[in-house]
């Protein structure tokens, strides 16, 4: 007690407290100051972990030449945003402005059930029936609740507002990823020695499991996700479907979510068939067919470990990181949320497996 009175005076209290203000000023000061920042450094982060090891193997193949296999890989990533990517955000861009004005106007409708459907063997008449039943209901439910929709209308051009913002961001975070891949050995290094004095006796093993849920996301799920949007983008432009862009990324959305891409290709799919002659419709079929599959394919081949994460977990982290970040919170969010449902998974593990102190279980 006497150590205790002698250490808290007055004036150490004093000096304690200002030591503590100082620290929280220059802590929160620092965090306004990088929070521009953050989706950009962490979408950088999960690129650089995601792909290290096409870099690791492009640096032996080149010799052991890690700056020229990071140069190679920055530029076919730049490729792909500037390239696919950002045709595939224009056409949606494109999409979503022309749907909000059609709700700001009052005028969303829906397309009439073409004649030629009537001529379909078995199902032609039954389905022409069905489909004008629905229009006709949906319309009038449409004029109804339009007038309602259109705050929706105004959040929605203001999410095509921020999609130049977004394309930047993406550009700026493939360009630090490349910045980083050199650095990988030391990055995760020093983030070992980071987890050490938080966790001391689990911070490999957290160090791991957050890189291998990083690369089960960001491949297993994003990746697997963008090209399946991307490919059924293509086949939305070769079939002429209006607002094609903006399907993508309904593709792009259910596939994130595990949903599956299978809503948006079936009534593509009968469309096509409405609208095209046979020698368009079969190739187009066949072709969405292979896109509507490719995930059942892909995530077993690029997911080293069985993604346990819930899918309401990746619902969130898509809604909450969109909300947060704009469109770049779309990938980082379910990718964050993740793994911290798997540390916190982990942790809880590891508590319950402890040995309880003799002590304790005598009571």
């Amino acid at each position: 007690m006497k150590t205790i009175r002698q250490v808290l005076t007055t004036d150490g209290v004093i000096q304690l407290v200002i030591r503590l203000g100082l620290l929280g000023l220059l802590v929160v000061w620092t965090f306004l100051i990088i929070q521009p920042f953050v989706p950009i450094l962490t979408w950088s982060a999960v690129l650089a972990v995601a792909f290290y090891p096409v870099f690791s193997w492009l640096a032996k193949f080149l010799g052991g030449s890690p700056r020229i296999a990071a140069a190679i890989l920055t530029v076919v990533m730049l490729g792909i945003v500037i390239g696919p990517a950002a045709w595939l955000g224009l056409s949606a861009v494109e999409g979503i402005r022309d749907i909000a004005s059609q709700i700001s106007a009052g005028e969303l409708a829906l397309r009439e059930a073409p004649e030629r459907i009537k001529s379909w063997p078995l199902i032609g008449p039954q389905l022409y029936d069905l489909w004008n039943l629905a229009y006709t209901n949906i319309r009038a439910v449409l004029r109804e609740v339009t007038p309602y929709l259109k705050p929706l209308a105004g959040f929605m051009l203001s999410f095509v507002g921020s999609a130049g913002i977004g394309t930047l961001q993406f550009l700026l975070s493939v360009l630090v990823a490349g910045l980083l891949f050199p650095y990988g050995p030391q990055l995760a290094g020093a983030i070992r020695s980071f987890l050490y004095r938080i966790v001391p006796e689990q911070s490999e093993h957290f160090l791991e499991l957050s890189g291998a849920t990083i690369r089960a996301v960001s491949q297993g799920v994003i990746g697997v996700a963008i090209i399946q949007a991307l490919l059924a983008g293509i086949g939305f432009k070769l079939a002429a479907i209006p607002s094609a862009g903006l399907l993508a990324v309904i593709v792009l959305l259910l596939s994130i979510v595990q949903i599956g891409a299978a809503i948006v290709l079936l009534p593509v799919v009968i469309w096509v068939w409405t609208d095209k002659d046979i020698t368009t419709a079969l190739p187009l079929t066949v072709f969405f067919v292979i896109v509507g599959l490719l995930d059942n394919i892909l995530k077993p081949l690029v997911m080293g470990r069985g993604l346990t994460t819930p899918t309401l977990v990746i619902l969130i982290g898509v809604i909450g990181g969109t909300l947060a970040h704009g469109i770049i919170g779309l990938f980082i969010g379910p990718i964050i949320l993740a793994v911290a449902w798997e540390l916190a998974a982990a942790w809880i593990r590891i508590e319950q497996a402890a040995p309880v102190p003799d002590g304790i279980a005598d009571r």
